[in-house]
């Protein structure tokens, strides 16, 4: 077990009615908001009243930044930070999933600093301050709303690249589940999926910690009992609550301390199929995950079998993997390439954006040789 420092300045406002206590939190942090969300869904479904109505109470007023994308992108960073510079924001509240709260992370430290967003991104430069960040979360999925960490993508580079700092913590975070009854199937089908593909990523990292991964097989779990219950019935508030809990917890540090690291060789494979065909986040990893485990069942086959012990009462990898890919198919998410349109004409160029993004785990390493034989299996 590897020494660690257990850390989350996060303060987390859970349940019903949380909204409730914007107003006080944003008080604390200043006058003038730069005030973050998507597409517009927040106004026909009240969140956006509920926020603006605890701005005017608390004597807040704001700015406004519309049209996050799904898939989170530089230019959107870039735009909103030279907003929130022009009207000297105080601190930014985002409201929406993780692609609002990602962006907002990067926006919060681009604001103070002269240079390029995207050399924050790269590490060709290091963030010195920030502007402090309000999430009211939206989408149970990325557990962005209690870490420090955020994916951003440069569409001109076709780069989607992920980052890790202390100054993007929110300092605050309001997670209602009746914010996510309004969420469609597929979408909360994908932030299952990606609960579930943190978990993973942490199980697979480097380092053993029994404890940790228990956790990890409880939040599954929780995913597995709760989560085709939810597709089935997507006005169920307690099964709302259960799955964003769970989302939470899947990356909040939980279940990486007494880990040397995660591998998070998947989510760059994903990375890439979300950058070349604007792939949902949650959708690309039940397509690469089941790959990835094929690839790997030879190199660490206890590893998978442990897994499929503990989850699924089975004893071998391979039976493992065949029951983590049902399980994805359960929840109604894609498997296969093909599943989403994308045929093996596209293979080369797949495999040359992941050469370029040097595609590959911080703990299971990834060989050219292993990307053709990958798209490969997700093509199969």
């Amino acid at each position: 077990m590897e020494n660690f420092v257990y850390y989350n300045p996060v303060k987390l406002h859970f349940g019903k009615d949380a909204i409730r206590k914007l107003g006080q939190a944003a008080q604390s942090l200043g006058k003038k908001a730069l005030l973050l969300y998507g597409k517009g869904s927040i106004k026909s479904n009240g969140i956006y009243d509920q926020v603006t109505d605890q701005f005017r109470q608390a004597n807040i007023t704001w700015v406004e930044y519309a049209g996050i994308r799904p898939n989170p992108a530089i230019e959107d960073v870039v735009a909103a930070a030279r907003l929130g510079r022009e009207e000297n924001v105080d601190f930014i509240i985002a409201v929406g999933g993780g692609s609002v709260i990602d962006s907002a992370k990067f926006i919060s430290i681009a604001i103070p600093y002269d240079g390029s967003a995207w050399n924050l991104v790269k590490g060709t430069a290091r963030p010195e301050s920030n502007i402090p960040l309000i999430a009211v979360l939206t989408l149970a999925a990325t557990g962005t709303e209690m870490n420090k960490f955020a994916v951003v993508q440069n569409n001109a580079t076709s780069e989607k690249l992920g980052f890790g700092n202390d100054l993007i913590y929110p300092r605050y975070s309001f997670l209602d589940p009746q914010y996510t009854l309004s969420v469609p199937k597929n979408y909360t089908s994908y932030g299952i999926v990606d609960l579930i593909a943190h978990c993973l990523e942490a199980y697979f990292g480097k380092g053993e910690a029994t404890l940790s991964d228990k956790f990890v097989y409880s939040i599954i779990r929780e995913a597995m009992e709760f989560g085709p219950a939810l597709l089935n019935d997507l006005g169920n508030y307690e099964l709302r609550a259960k799955i964003m809990y769970a989302a939470t917890n899947a990356l909040n540090n939980l279940l990486f301390y007494g880990r040397e690291s995660g591998d998070w060789g998947v989510h760059t494979i994903g990375h890439v199929f979300s950058v070349l065909y604007d792939v949902p986040h949650g959708a690309s990893l039940s397509i690469a995950y089941p790959a990835w485990l094929k690839l790997m069942k030879d190199r660490i086959p206890e590893r998978i079998e442990e897994l499929g012990k503990h989850l699924f009462n089975t004893s071998s990898a391979n039976d493992t993997i065949a029951e983590m890919e049902s399980l994805f198919g359960v929840l109604g998410s894609p498997v296969r390439l093909n599943d989403i349109g994308i045929t093996v004409h596209q293979k080369n160029k797949i495999i040359q954006t992941m050469i370029e993004n040097k595609v590959g785990g911080a703990h299971h390493k990834l060989s050219e040789h292993d990307y053709e034989e990958l798209i490969d299996l997700c093509l199969q």
